[in-house]
């Protein structure tokens, strides 16, 4: 299912607007997420638009955020410090709470875990808490800075470069960071905790997995996330991490939060039936093969798969493409690949020669690549009006229905 994403902003801690994304997905969330960038970075990192679109996917609303003075946000990050991003995070939560609904689902990565892990208690609602290769101390930013911190203990204050961006930072960071315990925060969590670690992570150790994950009362999970580097820069350990979290935070949601599991699929039959969130959303399960259908926001729907017509033209045009494999691998025809366009609409007989008053009418064009001379493209034509389900629709249909018992 596609997201929806949009730009909004809220107060931060020191009173500045901060920049944020709320990624949404088709029809009603199941469930609200924050999460928290690591240090210096954004909300737009790759992680962070990664992890919130694989649960955007699974139903999931997702707000992930610019700290003060960061990316889009207003503020001066010198002013900064890990207790404000600590109250950025709860006034994002606030928002959430306010505007929408409360966040039921906390995730932070590097420096934003040891934050979430500080901020859950100011979050009542949140049943569950994740960090993603996660500090145990503040402290540990220091070192990207560390060749600067005795200038900064002396004159109050250096300009450092973080990612190849120039930043201040102030003595009152230092201060802050060595003040901060978070392994006594995550003690006290009194909410299931999944941390989630790599083992080569060369930037934060493992070890301060461990130590967060020892400190923790259950109930609590680890994940390894093997060889993935610190920033999830790979796409498949993003999305890794978002669909973990969906399958383990399920199980510390109520059963009545809990979406309508699609339908089995029955021998020789198509099994069609409402999701139970958005307007007009179904599940299509036919075998093995799950799909979703539903209406587009025109007709009051959501958008929240094919409609039902065009279910009707993907059977003609899948159809279509099997039948004109199937004669030119006979005939050993130069067929490399066939493409079908197809678009249905009611249509007046003064609109179309071959109807007789409002009729339903689909176009059909077919695209056909390979070294193929005239006379076989036309007789491909001829096939493609032959296929078995053009040949239902041409035909008289007779549909029977009955209530299930």
């Amino acid at each position: 299912m596609v997201a929806d994403s949009h730009k909004v902003t809220f107060q931060g801690s020191q009173g500045d607007q901060l920049a944020a994304r709320l990624d949404l997905p088709i029809g009603r969330p199941r469930g609200f997420a924050l999460f928290a960038h690591c240090f210096s970075c954004s909300k737009d990192i790759y992680a962070a638009a990664r992890v919130s679109k694989a649960l955007t996917e699974h139903g999931w609303a997702l707000l992930r955020f610019d700290f003060t003075g960061l990316g889009a946000s207003e503020g001066d990050f010198s002013n900064t410090n890990f207790s404000s991003n600590v109250t950025d995070l709860v006034a994002a939560a606030d928002f959430l709470r306010q505007d929408y609904e409360a966040p039921r689902l906390l995730i932070g990565h590097s420096l934003g875990g040891a934050a979430v892990l500080m901020a859950a208690s100011d979050v009542p609602e949140a049943v569950a808490v994740a960090t993603i290769g996660a500090p145990s101390d503040p402290g540990h930013v220091a070192h990207n800075f560390a060749q600067h911190i005795q200038e900064i203990e002396e004159k109050g204050e250096a300009q450092v470069t973080l990612g190849g961006r120039p930043f201040k930072i102030k003595k009152q960071f230092l201060d802050d960071i060595r003040s901060q315990n978070v392994l006594q925060a995550a003690g006290s969590l009194k909410k299931a905790l999944m941390v989630m670690h790599a083992p080569l992570d060369d930037y934060v150790g493992v070890e301060n997995a461990s130590e967060i994950f020892l400190a923790a009362r259950h109930p609590k999970s680890f994940v390894s996330l093997d060889n993935a580097d610190h920033l999830l820069t790979r796409k498949r350990d993003a999305f890794y991490v978002g669909n973990v979290l969906n399958c383990w935070v399920e199980r510390y949601l109520p059963e009545s939060e809990m979406p309508a599991e699609a339908p089995q699929g029955k021998e020789h039959a198509v099994v069609v039936q409402e999701t139970g969130t958005g307007k007009y959303g179904n599940y299509v399960v036919a075998g093995d093969h799950l799909q979703f259908a539903g209406e587009p926001e025109s007709v009051g729907g959501d958008n929240s798969g094919p409609t039902p017509y065009d279910y009707l033209s993907a059977a003609l045009g899948a159809c279509t493409s099997i039948t004109l494999r199937m004669y030119a691998d006979l005939k050993k025809l130069p067929l490399k690949r066939v493409a079908v366009t197809l678009r249905h609409e009611k249509k007046h007989a003064e609109d179309c020669e071959e109807c007789k008053g409002k009729v339903d009418h689909i176009s059909r064009e077919i695209h056909l690549e390979g070294d193929l001379d005239d006379e076989q493209r036309a007789r491909l034509l001829e096939i493609a009006d032959r296929c078995p389900v053009h040949k239902s629709l041409g035909a008289p249909m007779v549909i029977t229905t009955v209530l299930a018992e």
